[in-house]
């Protein structure tokens, strides 16, 4: 009875170990497996390269922007006036409000804008009300970097894109940029109207997406997966084509055992495996990096030096230099490669 019991339990350890050891669970582990793979249907050997440089965000003080402060003595005046600027100016020189975080400076100079120009026809002295209507000039000129410091320059965006979360889930039930990319479109709506001029826009729901930004690393899993899938594409696809070079896969466009066997691990490995993932990659890049791209892109004006470059490898997907160019020109290769191979038998995938 004991030994039955052993026995059990060394078998169900024995395919809990296999199960743990599964190559197609993890993005790397099965980039790496399909590579060797490769090489070993075509007799050839395997060899992994070195990812393309993708970098880190750069640092919120290179990112974070100076906003130019109005005269503290005209401040001082204004919360002494008997209106609704009152109250909004005393907030801003509170001890919390002078430590306000990004998102709260926001709501604050939007707040005063709208204070300030309801205030300005109850003001009866020539002088306050021209120093009113220059205090809301100023706001309204400064408040695309108020804009840029509560996005780009927050601290939660870093988390979003930070690159020590691994790489983005394969085969992840569901969408798992869904809610993301939602708040992404709305709040490109919202900064857009914000810079038209718009000033009554509830930024309730912001509070929400900082806090996904803070909890959820898609952004960087995706930026991860794209290096990844880049260097292993190309790793796979440099096989092929030294196997095109060389010893014909068929001969006469005869399929034969070989291609057989190769055949058989295009579709149960690059069909059923990595072009779901590579696909899954895509609409992730599709549906988050692309509005990301546009916010950056519609506060370009404001947009600090150190933050361009960065900008334009990892967020741009139209970008010459950018990793997302640089994916789909590996995608078309690995496929054009693979094509090529199987033409030679007669086996072209569509033919």
């Amino acid at each position: 009875m004991a030994l039955t019991q052993t026995i059990r339990i060394s078998l169900l350890l024995a395919i809990l170990g296999l199960t743990g050891c599964n190559p197609f669970s993890q993005a790397d582990s099965m980039m790496d497996e399909y590579v060797e793979r490769v090489a070993r249907v075509l007799d050839a050997e395997p060899r992994l390269s070195d990812l393309p440089s993708i970098h880190r965000m750069p640092l919120r003080r290179t990112r974070r922007l100076d906003i130019p402060e109005l005269d503290m003595d005209i401040l001082d005046f204004l919360s002494l006036y008997g209106c609704q600027l009152q109250y909004v100016v005393g907030e801003r020189n509170s001890v919390m409000g002078r430590v306000m975080d990004p998102l709260n400076r926001l709501r604050y100079e939007l707040r005063f804008i709208k204070a300030a120009g309801d205030c300005l026809p109850e003001i009866e002295r020539e002088s306050l009300r021209d120093s009113l209507q220059e205090a809301i000039e100023s706001k309204r000129d400064t408040l695309p970097i108020v804009v840029w410091n509560a996005t780009w320059a927050s601290e939660e965006i870093e988390n979003l894109f930070t690159l020590s979360k691994g790489y983005f889930p394969v085969a992840a039930e569901g969408n798992p940029v869904a809610d993301l990319a939602t708040d992404a479109a709305r709040l490109n709506g919202t900064l857009d109207a914000i810079l038209a001029g718009q000033l009554e826009l509830s930024l309730d729901y912001l509070g929400d997406v900082h806090q996904r930004w803070q909890a959820e690393h898609r952004a960087g899993q995706l930026l991860n997966s794209a290096s990844l899938m880049v260097a292993r594409l190309d790793d796979a696809t440099a096989i092929i084509r030294t196997r095109l070079g060389g010893r014909p896969l068929c001969i006469g466009g005869k399929p034969n055992n070989d291609s057989d066997i190769v055949q058989s691990m295009f579709f149960s490995v690059y069909i059923e495996r990595i072009q779901p993932y590579m696909s899954d990659v895509r609409r992730g890049r599709d549906a988050l990096i692309q509005p990301l791209s546009e916010m950056a892109e519609a506060q370009h004006e404001v947009m600090p030096e150190a933050f361009r470059g960065w900008a334009g490898r990892h967020l741009m997907v139209d970008d010459e230099g950018g990793i997302w160019r640089e994916l789909d020109r590996a995608m078309a290769d690995h496929t054009e490669s693979w094509q090529a191979l199987l033409e030679q038998c007669g086996l072209r995938p569509g033919a």
